[in-house]
C-alpha cells in the first residue's frame, strides 16, 4: 500500500526532508513559488487550518500564504478545523494565528477567521451520501451502513479550499493531514461517526502510523471527492515540540498529504528493540482535556508489554471531555466490549465509542469472563478520583507524583511532550 502513497506523492512539490530543518526564508520562498504558479487569480480561497492541538509554525505559514494571495484573490477566509473540539476563544485564536500584538486586520489584511461551528446545524451543507455498499467496499467489509456527507458551507461557498497544516501519525486514519482537515475537521456528525468507528474496528494500535491509503483514508477521500471547490494543500512536517519544519509539500490535497506523510513516517516514528513495562507520558498543555491528551496513550500503546501500564501525567487537565460528556457514562473499554454488546451501545455517537476504545487499547470481552484489557491506563491529572474510576481508568494523585523516581526506574520510559511521536517495536 505504501507504493500507492509514493505514487500519489509524485504529484506534489516538496522542500526539505527527514534530516532537514528549513529556514523561514526557505519556507516563504517555497510557499510563494507554489502559490504564484497556481491558478488562483480572481478566485475566492478558503484556508482550512488546525486548532491549537496541532504543532506547527502556523503564523509563519499564514503570513506566507496571505502575502502570496492578497491582491490576487477576491476573498480570503480561514476556518479552524475543530472537528468536535471546543471552540477557540478570540484570545486563543489571536495567539494561535499570531495576530495578538497587531490585530487581525493589520497582520493579515483582508483575511476573515472563523471557528468551525459544528454545534450549529446551519453550519453545514449536504454534499451527498456514501452508500452502504461503497462503505462496505472501502472498509474491507468491516461496516456496511450508508452515511450522509455534510461539510461546513464556507468551503462550498469558495472556489478553492486550501488546507494548511501538519501531518502526524494518527490513531484513526494512519497519518493525519490532507483531506482529513475536511473530514472530520469541518464535517457533519454522520461521516465523523462512520470514519472513526471504522478506525476503531481496525484498532488504533493496528492503524496508527500506517503509511498507506488506509480504509479510513479511502472513506475520507471518497467524501472529499464530493466537494465542489478545488482542493489544494500546503502540508508540513513539524519538529515535535517546536515550530521548526522538516519539510513542506504543496499540491492537490491527496498528493501533498502523501508527500508529507512519507517524511513524517521517518521523523515521527521511533522504534524500540523490546517492550517496556511502564510508560509515563508527560502531556503538554496544548491538550486541554483527556479527549485530546489521549494521544499520549495512542502513540505509546504499541511498545508497552502485556500487563504493563501507561500513565498520563497532565495535572493541568480537569475534564475528560468538555464537549462529549457521554464518556463519563459509558467509560473507557476495549473494542470487543462494545461490539459484543452492540444493542446497548449502537445509539451512542460512534465517534465517542471510538475514542473510548482508542484510549483503553487492545483487549477482549465475552459475557462469561467479562473484559480483559492488555494494558492498564492511569490518569494523573486534575480530574478527581471518583470521576476517573467511574470512567474505568486508574488514578494517581498528582500531588504525590514523583517524576524523578519514575525516571530512575529501569522498567519505566518517561516520554516528554507526548502525543505527536509514535513509538513502535522493531
Amino acid at each position: 500500500m505504501s507504493e500507492q502513497v509514493a505514487e500519489l506523492a509524485a504529484g506534489a512539490a516538496l522542500v526539505g526532508g527527514p534530516g532537514t530543518t528549513l529556514s523561514e526564508d526557505e519556507v516563504r520562498g517555497f510557499v510563494r513559488a507554489q502559490l504564484d504558479a497556481a491558478d488562483l487569480d480572481g478566485k475566492s480561497v478558503c484556508l482550512v487550518i488546525p486548532d491549537g492541538t496541532r504543532s506547527s509554525p502556523l503564523p509563519l505559514l499564514l503570513d506566507a500564504v496571505c502575502s502570496a494571495l492578497t491582491g490576487r484573490v477576491t476573498k480570503l477566509t480561514a476556518v479552524v478545523a475543530l472537528g468536535t473540539h471546543v471552540a477557540m476563544s478570540e484570545a486563543a485564536l489571536a495567539h494561535h494565528l499570531g495576530y495578538e500584538e497587531r490585530g487581525l486586520a493589520a497582520t493579515y489584511p483582508g483575511l476573515s477567521v472563523l471557528n468551525h461551528e459544528w454545534w450549529k446545524p446551519e453550519t453545514f451543507v449536504e454534499l451527498g451520501e456514501i452508500s452502504a455498499g461503497r462503505v462496505e467496499e472501502l472498509s474491507g467489509g468491516l461496516l456496511a451502513v450508508a452515511a450522509k456527507v455534510s461539510l461546513n458551507r464556507v468551503v462550498v461557498e469558495h472556489d478553492v479550499a486550501l488546507v494548511v497544516g501538519p501531518v502526524f501519525p494518527h490513531e484513526v486514519v494512519g497519518f493525519s493531514g490532507g483531506n482529513k482537515y475536511f473530514f472530520p475537521g469541518i464535517a457533519g456528525q454522520e461521516i465523523i461517526d462512520l470514519t472513526h468507528w471504522v478506525g476503531a474496528l481496525i484498532t488504533s494500535a493496528e492503524i496508527i502510523g500506517t503509511l498507506a491509503v488506509t480504509p479510513v483514508r479511502a472513506l475520507i477521500d471518497e467524501a472529499a471527492a464530493m466537494i465542489p471547490a478545488q482542493k489544494l494543500a500546503l502540508c508540513v512536517v513539524a519538529k515535535s515540540g517546536s515550530y521548526d519544519l522538516h519539510a513542506a509539500s504543496f499540491g492537490d490535497s491527496r498528493a501533498a498529504w502523501a508527500a508529507a506523510a512519507q517524511v513524517a513516517a521517518q521523523t515521527h516514528v521511533r522504534y524500540l528493540d523490546a517492550p517496556v513495562r511502564r510508560v509515563v507520558s508527560l502531556i503538554p498543555e496544548k491538550y486541554e482535556d483527556i479527549w485530546t491528551a489521549a494521544k499520549g496513550f495512542y502513540k505509546l500503546e504499541p511498545v508497552v508489554a502485556d500487563g504493563g501500564e501507561v500513565i498520563l501525567y497532565a495535572p493541568h487537565v480537569r475534564e475528560i471531555s468538555v464537549v462529549h460528556q457521554e464518556i463519563y457514562e459509558i467509560g473507557y473499554h476495549c473494542r470487543d466490549y462494545f461490539v459484543g454488546q452492540w444493542d446497548r451501545f449502537a445509539g451512542v455517537h460512534w465517534g465517542v465509542l471510538a475514542h473510548s476504545t482508542h484510549l483503553r487499547g487492545a483487549g477482549t470481552w465475552n459475557p462469561v469472563d467479562g473484559e480483559h484489557c492488555r494494558v492498564d491506563v492511569t490518569l494523573c491529572t486534575g480530574i478527581d478520583e471518583a470521576r476517573v474510576r467511574k470512567a474505568n481508568l486508574g488514578y494517581l494523585d498528582p500531588a504525590g507524583f514523583d517524576l524523578a523516581a519514575y525516571e530512575d526506574d529501569p522498567d519505566t520510559m518517561v516520554v516528554p511532550n507526548a502525543g505527536e511521536t509514535l513509538f513502535r517495536l522493531r
